[in-house]
């Protein structure tokens, strides 16, 4: 069990059965009376969020949450296959719950595997991925049309903003947090 005093930012608890992540947090103390704590929470299943004060006296159950490192395999349909690099278990993970995160899956990437209650909910990629460009318009020399990058496509099917230079079959480095271009890579 948490106490209040306990209560920081990137804190998870359980409320009412569902995991939720602190995402911001402040503390009061009015002139008379218990001090507060205002949070604000996400539900780490739906990603719903709310904001909920609490009394100095106010506790909350800690989330039975567990993180794996498992190797992803495969996509079946709308399911990703990922394998337990212990017990060699396998999972599946709807593409809902990845969201964004399927354009930067490569096959026998590891990855970590959030899970609540032995369910997977959510998964942390590595920061960085190496993905190679599949579709780039070309760059003409002395256009100076004020734009300084262009769209491309990587092998998986994501498109990003990157610097003219950039060419169909080149390796760039992709920031998972952000989706932004960081570099080319040289091989």
């Amino acid at each position: 069990m948490f106490s209040a005093s306990d209560f920081r930012k990137g804190l998870k608890v359980q409320i009412d059965g569902d995991p939720y992540i602190m995402t911001d947090f402040e503390f009061s103390k009015p002139g008379k009376g218990q001090a507060l704590y205002r949070c604000r929470l996400r539900n780490l299943i739906t990603g719903n969020a709310f904001e909920r004060t609490f009394r100095s006296n106010d506790k909350l159950e800690k989330a039975a949450l567990e993180e794996r490192t498992m190797q992803y395999l495969y996509a079946q349909g709308d399911e990703y296959v990922f394998m337990d690099n212990t017990s060699y278990e396998q999972l599946e993970i709807a593409k809902a719950q990845l969201g964004n995160d399927v354009y930067f899956l490569m096959d026998n990437m590891d990855v970590e595997v959030l899970l609540f209650n032995g369910r997977p909910i959510g998964v942390t990629l590595p920061n960085f991925v190496n993905l190679v460009v599949t579709q780039a318009d070309p760059w003409v020399k002395g256009d100076t049309s004020g734009s300084d990058t262009k769209p491309v496509t990587v092998e998986t099917g994501f498109v990003l903003q990157v610097p003219p230079f950039v060419e169909e079959g080149d390796k760039i480095q992709i920031d998972t947090r952000t989706g932004q271009y960081v570099t080319r890579v040289k091989e």
